[in-house]
Order: C-alpha cells, then structure tokens, then sequence
C-alpha cells in the first residue's frame, strides 16, 4: 500500500488549518527481550504521538498498528494518534481499504520540491503536543515518518516544538528525509539534518518499498539508529518473531529513560 503518492496541483487551497482530531533481518539491538521483564513492566509507558502517512488518517495508523503488532509490544507503549491537519486533496490510495475521512499534512508539488502548508503543519501538531502531551516520542508512518525524522533537528535548531519538551526518541515506518535522494525541503527544516540526530531511533524498511532507498540513506543521519529490515512493501509490517525482539529489546532502552511506576 502506498500511503506516499505524487501530489497532483490543487486546484483549492485551504484558507486556514482544521482543529486537531484525536482519535484514538536486525542490525540494533541483541534480541535479549526477557531480561528484566518484571522491572519493565513497573516502568513508565512511553507516551507516544503517531503521525499517519498520506491521504490517511490516525485512526487507520491506529488499526495497522494494532492488528500487526503483538499486544507484547503494544502493552508497553501509550499510543495517541493524530489526523493530519487537512482534509485530503485528492484520491487516497487506500479507498475501498479503509474507510473516510483522509486527511494529509501538508502539500507538494514539482516532484516534491516546492512544499505549501508545512509550517502550519508543525505549528498544529506543536499545538496538540502542548495542549495533549507531554509526548515523549514520535511515531511515523510514510509522510508522517518524514515529519517525525525532522523534529529532533528542528528543534535543536529552535526553529520548531519550541514549546514542548525534547523529543526523546523515534520510531520510523517507511521513512525519507527532507533533502535526501528524492525530496527537496521545506524553508522550515533547511537545517534538520545538519548534524548528526543523536535521539534514539528504531527504523522499519521494507524489502520491496518504493521508499526504502530513501529509509536507508536516512540510517546515515542518525547515531546508532536500531533497524529491522522486513520484507513487505510500503506500508506498516506486521512483526515476526525476529523482529518482535527488535522492537521490545527497543522498547526496553526507552523505558529505562524513565524511572519510576506509572
């Protein structure tokens, strides 16, 4: 499923941004997920910000998570999914799939060169972090992975998430990164990765995804990125056993970043 397809021109524009709407194989880590598992379990859940892919929305992110991924893993993470700020502009690629409405972050046009809406795209979801969070995390998929793979670089260079906390870590689901092999950039993330992104990342990337050129050179921004290689398409994996350790031996560093019971 392609949730990333070529923007065709709009021929309305949006006159203003929508209130938020809520709705609800390893190269990283040694699989050694059940060490601890007691300790794990009196952790704080990471408080997680899902950012869907596009012309989709947070409710169908919401319902690929949850049917490919084991209640294991899901357990251990506190999920809030987001819909995008404005109403899709066009064909979604998953109608017929997943029901309406769709919703995208932002437009792009001369083959993803030129971007319109993106800083009222940031501003929105800063909005909903601040009224919402705090967030700990960021969770994206396809468009929504390549905002979150922004976010730590913008917001060390002050330029975005200015009134929230550190973003903490990341989870990235058939990413790209602005200014890579196939994306220009946005004014407001010239500088996202000008320097190596320090935060925690675990990346997905599929074997026959038309983005997985893209996800792999954006390992090359990242310290120690955590990886699982999978072999579907574009589109949320559902985890084997392998890469189930992956992502729970994951989940197992970030909640060592915070202390404490729930």
């Amino acid at each position: 499923m392609k949730s990333l397809m070529a923007l065709t021109r709009m021929t309305n524009q949006l006159s203003h941004i929508n209130p938020p709407r809520k709705t609800s194989h390893y190269t990283g880590i040694r699989p050694e997920v059940k060490s601890n598992s007691m300790e794990i379990q009196t952790q704080k859940k990471p408080r997680i910000l899902c950012l869907h892919g596009f012309r989709t929305s947070g409710k169908i992110l919401e319902n690929l998570i949850r049917r490919r991924w084991s209640e294991t893993a899901l357990e251990r993470l506190d999920l809030d999914f987001l819909d995008g700020p404005f109403p899709a502009q066009g064909k979604s690629d998953v109608e017929g799939i997943f029901d309406p409405p769709y919703y995208e972050w932002y437009q792009s046009y001369q083959d993803y060169k030129e971007y319109k809406n993106f800083e009222e795209c940031i501003a929105y979801i800063e909005d909903y972090m601040t009224k919402h969070g705090p967030f700990d995390g960021l969770l994206g998929f396809s468009q929504g992975a390549l905002i979150s793979a922004a976010m730590p670089g913008m917001q060390a260079q002050g330029v975005a998430l200015r009134r929230v906390p550190k973003i903490k870590f990341l989870i990235i689901i058939s990413g790209a990164k602005f200014k890579g092999l196939k994306f220009g950039q946005p004014k407001l993330a010239a500088n996202a990765f000008s320097s190596p992104i320090e935060c925690p990342s675990l990346h997905f990337i599929g074997e026959t995804d038309f983005l997985k050129q893209e996800g792999t050179a954006l390992l090359e921004s990242f310290v120690d990125p955590v990886v699982i290689y999978h072999l579907r398409g574009h589109t949320v994996p559902k985890l084997d056993e392998q890469c189930l350790a992956t992502t729970l031996s994951f989940i197992e560093m970030i909640q060592r970043m915070f202390p404490g019971e729930e």
